[in-house]
Formats: structure tokens, sequence, C-alpha cells
């Protein structure tokens, strides 16, 4: 089982920045998602005892999300570059609505943060994704609690279920709920509300 959660929300996530490799801390708000997801987390764990691994991106808003999470659950962390957001290259710190602006041609389907010069392409993402999958303990052994972004969370949950890059691109982002990737299965579970 993977327990898979994105980072809580950033100060650029407000700004409507694109973020990519670069960084922004977590927000108040950010904190008290994290929280939430903690104790969803915790929950969920307990149903199935055993020994669980945290793993993260080591960019910082991941991993102050999943370190929240770690010491909610009284695991320690461990960081995989592979985790790691899209890179957006030279788009990275634009607002969303500058680069959209830019890009109009592409700018209606989600797919076009992969057009960034510099930045990196879907199957790049994908492949990357893929590999921290097969490296891991396989179902049934595997209790994974892991912490990543919109964009590589999203490909890592179409990776499992062998989704199309379509449909991939239209999968929710929140950051604030928990999914649950299980014997093929996906199953979301929804956080307590924060203000």
């Amino acid at each position: 089982m993977i327990l898979l959660a994105r980072h809580g929300e950033t100060e650029w996530n407000v700004e409507r920045r694109m973020q990519g490799r670069k960084d922004s801390p977590l927000t108040g708000r950010g904190q008290r998602q994290a929280h939430a997801m903690a104790a969803l987390v915790r929950s969920l764990a307990q149903r199935d005892p055993g020994p669980w691994r945290v793993i993260t991106s080591p960019l910082g808003r991941a991993h102050a999300t999943a370190g929240i999470i770690a010491a909610a659950a009284g695991l320690s962390l461990e960081a995989d570059d592979r985790l790691m957001e899209v890179s957006c290259g030279d788009w990275e710190g634009r607002l969303w609505a500058e680069v959209g602006a830019g890009v109009p041609a592409t700018a209606a389907s989600r797919r076009w943060i992969f057009n960034a010069v510099g930045g990196e392409s879907y199957e790049e993402v994908e492949d990357r994704v893929a590999n921290f999958l097969a490296s891991v303990e396989p179902e049934p052994h595997r209790r994974l609690v892991v912490v990543s972004h919109g964009v590589s969370g999203r490909i890592l949950r179409g990776v499992y279920a062998g989704l199309t890059q379509e449909a991939v691109t239209e999968l929710d982002v929140p950051q604030d709920a928990v999914y649950r990737l299980q014997n093929g299965q996906i199953d979301r579970f929804d956080c307590e509300p924060v203000e």
C-alpha cells in the first residue's frame, strides 16, 4: 500500500506562481493541511499494522509536509529525488497567468506545463516516478507514505493505474486529501477541513 499526499499550500500556490524545482514555504494553512493529512495517514496506517516508511521529495515544501506526517506517526523520513516536482525550466518563479499568456495555443490544456524551455517532458517525469515505483517493496508487503507534488504525484498515480497521459493530466491534485494505492486501485480520502 502507498498513502500518497501532496505538500500543503505554499506562498507561491497562493500567488499562483510556478514552483517547479524552486521552493516557497508552507503557509499557515499549508501547515494545518499537513497536520490534517498526518492525522488521516495515522488513521489509515493503523488499519494495516506493520513497518511503515515515509518517503518524500527533497524539495522544501514536500519535506516540511512529510516531516509533520512522519513526526505524528513516529516514523523516520527518507528523501528521494525521483519524487521531485516537474522542472518548469525558465518558467519557474513566474506567475501562471504570465506564462499562460505567452503560450495561448496550449494554455487550455494542463499539458502545456511540459513545454517550458529547459524544463522536463511528461515522459521524463513518468520515467523517474515509474523507476521509483519499480524500486519499492512489492504489494502486499509495501507500506509507504509518499509525499510529492501536484504534477509528479498525478503522474505517479497514472503510472500505478496504467492511465493515458490525457487521463493523468485531468486528475485532481488536492492539498487536503490522501490517496491510497493498493491492489491496483486508487481511493481518495479527504482530510478534515482546515481554514
